[in-house]
């Protein structure tokens, strides 16, 4: 008779569970010692069963293998933190090593801009420096008028005078109302012959 898969679940009926632990722990203990007789290994197996009863099998000692369990996992515990401190380090020096090259590159922007080290410039590079030199000067220029602007009017609240700026403003208001008040049109209000006498005249 073949027998049926066995679903991997827990098993409800309380009895069912009991015997098929029976039965297994009984198998899994034999083959911890069939395999330590077999193949020399050094083998520890421990069980507690539901209700916390232990059954333990062990090739020499149960006591020694766990010392040796434990040795392991912390010399494997420390090769894993030496890797991974040797990585770190290493992406630490490719780092710093990009930071210097990035720093000597700028240095050397900078030496450029003063106006030295200009021998192995070609002449598209000096071009490109005087316009970069161009355009700072053109905004230092603006950001200092528009300081020297901002004092000037502040000296003139302070004095209780109009500033140039706001009376050339104001004139140049002035002007052109005027100039609109002064336009002359063929414009006549009246009768069409008051209108064509005038025109004759």
């Amino acid at each position: 008779m073949v027998r049926g898969k066995t679903q991997m679940k827990r098993i409800e009926n309380d009895s069912s569970r009991q015997v098929t632990f029976s039965k297994r722990r009984n198998g899994l203990l034999k083959k911890a010692f069939e395999l330590s007789v077999l193949c020399d290994a050094e083998v520890a197996l421990i069980i507690f069963s539901p209700t916390g009863k232990l059954y333990e099998f062990a090739s020499s000692s149960a006591t020694r293998t766990i010392d040796r369990y434990q040795k392991h996992m912390k010399e494997l515990r420390g090769v894993k933190s030496k890797v991974s401190s040797d990585r770190n380090m290493l992406q630490f020096k490719e780092d710093a090593h990009e930071l210097e090259k990035k720093l000597k590159s700028l240095e050397i922007s900078k030496r450029k801009l003063l106006g030295d080290g200009l021998e192995a410039c070609s002449i598209d590079e000096l071009q490109e420096l005087e316009k970069q030199l161009d355009k700072s000067l053109s905004n230092i220029r603006a950001k200092k008028n528009a300081l020297f602007r901002e004092k000037i009017d502040k000296l003139y609240e302070e004095l209780h005078v109009s500033s140039p700026d706001s009376q050339r403003s104001r004139q140049t208001a002035d002007d052109q109302q005027n100039s609109a008040q002064d336009v002359e049109t063929e414009l006549f209000i009246g009768l069409p012959e008051s209108r064509n006498t005038r025109l004759l005249q």
